[in-house]
């Protein structure tokens, strides 16, 4: 599965799509849109490894703010991305054998991910939007919904409690903002990362996405140890590489 935690650092990618194209995409209604949302408001946290500082990943412990944006509810399934598919004229992702419908879409890679959240005027989440939404709004809950070892089976699957292909989405409880599988089920693409988090008083340093093949990956799978799935846990793998263990869900910015 995915290499721990690459120290690799990319900006955002930006799409250039026609006039026209892009004001189809731009345009959707909101019933076109094939998943629910979440509302996530604004707030600052401190982000990172906020219970032990001890992972050299998610230290040092910093700072960020956070403008409001919204958040797919679950990952994306394979119904919702086949329909995206068909309508663009892709193959359509490998379900190995295990079915489609509500499963956590897989085998997809970040440039299928990201231009399906573009298709319908969403993007793909940043790391500090992941992290943030993940622990409730910032809070220091060390997995998505809990902050108990003990309690994480009823929130996340994982390697000591699931099947071993991804699962209908929405079959564990959600987290306190409304989240599903945000630990567990399947691996979810970060729209950008940067290499190490900035000492105090730095602000991060970003690249240009198309400058390296790495991409982040948050909330650990079906694959995963229980630790792999805490909401400041970083991993790294092949942008151009799917995998059997890693989807994603779209975000998209609201207005202040």
């Amino acid at each position: 599965m995915p290499t721990k935690r690459p120290p690799y650092t990319f900006f955002c990618l930006l799409i250039t799509i026609s006039l026209t194209t892009s004001a189809c995409f731009l345009f959707k209604k909101a019933s076109d849109v094939p998943f629910e949302t979440v509302h996530i408001p604004a707030g600052a946290f401190m982000m990172g490894d906020v219970f032990e500082e001890t992972d050299m990943d998610a230290t040092p412990v910093h700072r960020v703010v956070i403008a409001p944006f919204e958040l797919a509810k679950h990952e994306i399934t394979y119904a919702a991305y086949d329909t995206f598919a068909v309508q663009t004229g892709r193959p359509l992702p490998d379900d190995n054998g295990y079915g489609r419908g509500t499963r956590a879409v897989v085998n997809v890679t970040w440039q299928d991910a990201d231009d399906f959240c573009a298709f319908y005027g969403f993007r793909l989440p940043t790391e500090v939007e992941w992290e943030y939404a993940a622990r409730d709004a910032g809070k220091a809950i060390r997995f998505a919904g809990t902050d108990s070892l003990e309690a994480v089976d009823d929130f996340a699957r994982h390697i000591d409690n699931s099947v071993l292909y991804s699962f209908q989405v929405g079959s564990k409880e959600p987290n306190g903002l409304g989240l599903h599988d945000m630990s567990g089920n399947v691996y979810e693409w970060i729209g950008a990362y940067y290499e190490f988090y900035p000492k105090a008083g730095n602000k991060p340093v970003y690249k240009d996405l198309d400058k390296g093949a790495m991409r982040i990956i948050r909330g650990g799978s079906f694959k995963s140890p229980p630790i792999h799935t805490q909401t400041y846990w970083r991993s790294g793998t092949l942008a151009d590489i799917p995998s059997n263990a890693l989807g994603f869900r779209c975000a998209r910015s609201l207005l202040q």
